[in-house]
């Protein structure tokens, strides 16, 4: 398999699972701001539509849409828990996160804030609307390892992945404990660790 990535983009989300499961694969930069990999291949000649990730499999079939790709990921090693059997009630849970993070946290929010066309006045407003929205994370992570009790799961790929925007959006997390301490735990898996030095994140 090769997973198509940009350094720190949500492509780290499949990128940490893929190092969770065990499987192997190959990570390929494809940097959004250039399109072009390193042999000067344009990206978009692999996926029209320019953006990562993109998981291309051994037989050419290739799949968009970072939901969709960790819990394919998940669902070839279903011993590494990474997602709950398929039609469980966890199942729709775990469905339920990573549907909840890409809506109002990463496309909802995070992509106005990134975006040099959204209008100045108008960011106040998508950073109170996100500061509400994860404060509501916080409170679900109470008494919680992770986001669905004690296994870590590919909804906790994807929102750390996306937490770690904040910083760059001047996003203040401080006030949340829950969720400061759930960054902590997920930071320090060796999976995480694994992925972010691979893209350059971390030394």
């Amino acid at each position: 398999m090769k997973l198509y990535y940009s350094a720190g983009a949500c492509s780290l989300s499949p990128h940490i699972v893929l190092e969770e499961s065990g499987l192997a694969y190959t990570a390929v930069s494809a940097p959004t701001k250039t399109h072009k990999l390193e042999d000067g291949t344009d990206y978009y000649t692999i996926n029209p539509l320019g953006y990562v990730p993109l998981l291309e499999l051994d037989d050419g079939r290739r799949l968009h849409e970072g939901p969709a790709i960790v819990q394919y990921i998940a669902d070839l090693v279903p011993a590494s828990q990474l997602a709950p059997a398929n039609g469980t009630f966890e199942r729709y849970k775990l469905q339920e996160w990573l549907t909840l993070i890409g809506t109002e946290l990463h496309k909802g929010c995070f992509s106005y804030l990134f975006s040099p066309a959204t209008p100045a006045d108008f960011k106040p407003s998508i950073v109170e609307r996100l500061n509400g929205r994860l404060k509501w994370v916080d409170g679900e992570l109470a008494g919680k390892q992770y986001l669905l009790g004690d296994t870590f799961t590919a909804a906790d790929a994807y929102l750390f992945t996306v937490t770690n925007w904040a910083a760059y959006v001047s996003v203040d997390l401080s006030g949340l404990s829950n969720l400061l301490a759930y960054r902590s735990r997920v930071a320090a898996r060796p999976a995480v660790i694994a992925a972010m030095k691979a893209e350059g994140l971390i030394k």
